[in-house]
C-alpha cells in the first residue's frame, strides 16, 4: 500500500470517527434532538388522535342521525300508508319507494298477509337485503313490546346498530309501526364516511411526520445555538490546558452561557497572572542558583588548590602539620570536595533547567563503558557486571558515565554490596520483516541497564520521590553525604537521551533501578521531529 493510500485511509477513518462521535447517543446534540423529537411526536400524536376521534364521532353521528331521520320519516309516510295485512307485492313496491329516498339505504319490510303468512318486501329483490343480515339482538329489540308508562309513551322504538361485514361498515336500524302492522329494517353502507375518515387519518399522519421533522430541525438549530458557545468554551479550555494562557472568549449577551464565558475569562486571567508570577519567581531562583554557582567557583578553585596542598602534607610522613589539627585539616579537605561536587551538580542542574544541555554522541560499547565507569571509581570488588560485549549504542559517553556513577554509587551507599549491573537489548516494536522474521537492523531498539543492590529496599512512601531534588526520606537527617541531586541529574541525563529511569523493589529483596536508552539517539530525535511535524500538519488540516 502506498503512502497516499495509507493517508487517505487514515483520513477516511478519522472522518468516520468524527461523524460517529457527533452522532453517538452520548452526544448532547443528539440527545437534545431526540428529546425535542419525542416531545413533538407525543404532542402531535396526541393532538392527531384527539382530532381524529372527534371528527370520526362527528362524521358518523351526523350521517347516522340523517339516515335514521329519513328512515323514520319513510316508515311513517309510506309504511304507515300500507294496510294492516299487506300483500308481498305491496311490501316490495313500498320498500323500493323508501329506498329511493335522499339517503339511498336498503329497506326490508316484514308483515303478515291476509292469509296470516309472514311476507317480506326488500328493495334489492330476492337477493337483496334480508332478515339474516340483521343482528339477532336488534331483531329482538325491535319486536319487543314495551310497557306504556308516563316515561315511555310508545310500545315500540327505533333501534340501530353499527356492524362490519367484509371489512365494510354498515348502519342497521329497525322499528315497528305504532299500533302494529309492518316492521321495517334499514341497511346503510358507511364506506364513504370510512374513506373520508381514512383520508383524514392519512392527513393527520402526514402532519405528524412533518411536525416531527420540523421539530427535529428546530431542535438541531436550538442545539447548535446552545452548544456552539459550549464548544468554543471546550476548545478554549483545551488551548488553556496546552499552555496557551492568553486564551480568552468573546463574550456577548447576558444569559447563563455568557456568565460562564466571563467566569472562564476571569479564571484564565488569574491563572495567567499566577503562572507568570511563578515563572518569574522560578526564573529568579534559577538565576540565583546559576549566579551563585559561578560566583562560588572562583573562591572554590583557590580553596581546592589549598586543600590539595594540605592533603599532600597529610600524606607526607615528614610533613609539618601538627598532629593535633590533622583531623580538622582532613575535615576541611573532605568538605571542600563535597562543596565542589555540590557546585558542579548545581551548575549541571542549571544547564538542564535553562535548556542548554547538549549531547555529544559517539558509538560506544555499553559493556566497555560500564567497565570504565566502575574501574575509574575503584568499584570492581563491590560490583558484579553481567553484560556481553558487542551491544553498541550511539549515545553521549560522558552523560552515560554520570548516570551509571550516580545509580551504582547510590546502590553502594544505601543498598550495600554486592551490586549487580546487567545489560540487555530490546528490539524496536514491529522490527520484523514481511515474512515474520526479525529484521537485522535493530538500531531503533533500546538498551536496558539494571542496577540492583541487596539492601533493605526503598520504602513504598519514598519510591515516588527518589528522583526529586534534595528529597530526604527522613526529616530527622537533614544533612547527608550526598547533595540530593545525583538521581535527579541521572534522570535528566536519561531524558535528554530520550530514555527513562524507573525505581522499584525486587521481590527477592533490594532496590532495582532500570535505565532504558534508545540504541540510536539521533534516529530517535529525527523520529520525534517528524512526528511533531505530522501533528502540526494534522492540526492545520483539521
Amino acid at each position: 500500500m502506498t503512502q497516499e493510500h495509507q493517508e487517505g485511509g487514515r483520513g477516511w477513518s478519522a472522518a468516520r470517527k468524527g461523524v460517529w462521535s457527533r452522532l453517538r447517543f452520548t452526544s448532547l446534540r443528539l440527545r437534545l434532538v431526540v428529546v425535542f423529537g419525542l416531545v413533538a411526536l407525543t404532542a402531535a400524536v396526541s393532538a392527531s388522535g384527539i382530532a381524529y376521534w372527534l371528527n370520526r364521532e362527528s362524521v358518523l353521528t351526523r350521517t347516522q342521525d340523517a339516515v335514521l331521520r329519513a328512515f323514520e320519516q319513510e316508515m311513517q309516510n309510506r309504511a304507515g300508508a300500507l294496510p294492516e295485512h299487506p300483500t308481498q307485492d305491496e311490501l316490495q313496491r313500498t320498500a323500493g319507494q323508501m329506498a329511493n329516498s335522499s339517503q339511498r339505504f336498503a329497506v326490508l319490510l316484514v308483515a303478515e298477509n291476509p292469509e296470516g303468512q309472514t311476507v317480506y318486501g326488500s328493495s334489492g329483490g330476492l337477493n337483496g337485503f334480508s332478515l339474516g343480515d340483521v343482528p339477532e339482538s336488534l331483531r329482538e329489540a325491535v319486536t319487543e313490546r314495551l310497557k306504556v308508562t308516563s316515561n315511555n309513551k310508545y310500545p315500540h322504538h327505533l333501534y340501530w346498530q353499527r356492524i362490519v361485514e367484509d371489512d365494510t361498515p354498515y348502519l342497521v336500524a329497525g322499528t315497528e309501526l305504532i299500533g302494529g302492522g309492518t316492521t321495517g329494517y334499514m341497511l346503510k353502507s358507511l364506506e364513504p364516511e370510512e374513506k373520508d375518515l381514512d383520508s383524514l387519518a392519512w392527513s393527520l399522519g402526514i402532519a405528524t411526520g412533518l411536525a416531527l421533522i420540523g421539530s427535529a430541525l428546530l431542535a438541531h438549530a436550538a442545539a447548535t445555538t446552545v452548544l456552539k458557545p459550549v464548544q468554543r468554551l471546550g476548545a478554549a479550555a483545551r488551548r488553556l490546558g496546552e499552555g496557551k494562557l492568553d486564551t480568552r472568549l468573546r463574550v456577548s449577551g447576558t444569559d447563563e452561557l455568557a456568565d460562564l464565558s466571563r467566569t472562564f475569562n476571569k479564571a484564565a486571567e488569574a491563572l495567567e497572572k499566577r503562572v507568570a508570577d511563578m515563572a518569574a519567581r522560578d526564573e529568579a531562583s534559577r538565576r540565583f542558583v546559576a549566579d551563585m554557582s559561578h560566583e562560588l567557583r572562583t573562591p572554590l578553585t583557590a580553596i581546592t588548590a589549598v586543600t590539595e596542598v594540605l592533603e599532600e602534607e597529610l600524606e607526607f610522613e615528614g610533613g609539618g602539620i601538627d598532629p593535633m589539627i590533622q583531623p580538622a585539616v582532613r575535615l576541611v579537605v573532605s568538605e571542600t570536595r563535597r562543596l565542589n561536587d555540590l557546585v558542579e551538580n548545581l551548575m549541571e542542574v542549571t544547564r538542564f533547567d535553562a535548556g542548554t544541555a547538549r549531547l555529544v554522541l559517539d558509538d560506544v560499547d555499553v559493556a566497555d563503558q560500564i567497565t570504565a565507569c566502575i574501574d575509574a571509581r575503584a568499584w570492581l570488588d563491590a560490583v558484579e557486571l553481567d553484560a556481553a560485549r558487542g551491544i553498541h549504542a550511539r549515545i553521549d559517553p560522558r552523560r552515560l558515565d554520570v548516570i551509571l556513577a550516580n545509580l551504582i554509587g547510590n546502590a553502594l551507599k544505601h543498598g550495600g554490596s554486592p551490586v549487580r549491573v546487567s545489560v540487555r537489548e530490546e528490539p524496536a516494536e514491529g522490527a520484523e520483516t514481511a515474512d515474520g522474521a526479525e529484521a537485522e537492523d535493530v538500531s531503533g531498539g533500546s538498551v536496558v541497564i539494571q542496577v540492583r543492590d541487596h539492601g533493605p529496599g526503598i520504602p513504598e512512601e519514598v519510591l515516588p520521590h527518589v528522583f526529586d531534588r534534595f528529597y530526604k526520606a527522613s526529616a530527622s537527617r537533614p544533612r547527608s553525604e550526598g547533595s540530593g541531586l545525583g538521581l535527579s541529574i541521572a534522570l535528566e541525563n536519561a531524558h535528554i537521551h530520550g530514555g527513562e529511569i524507573t525505581a522499584a523493589n525486587s521481590p527477592d529483596g533490594g532496590a532495582v533501578f532500570t535505565l532504558r536508552l534508545p540504541r540510536d539517539v539521533s534516529a530517535a530525535e529525527s523520529g520525534e521531529k517528524a512526528g511533531d511535524a505530522g501533528d502540526e500538519g494534522a492540526e492545520g488540516d483539521a
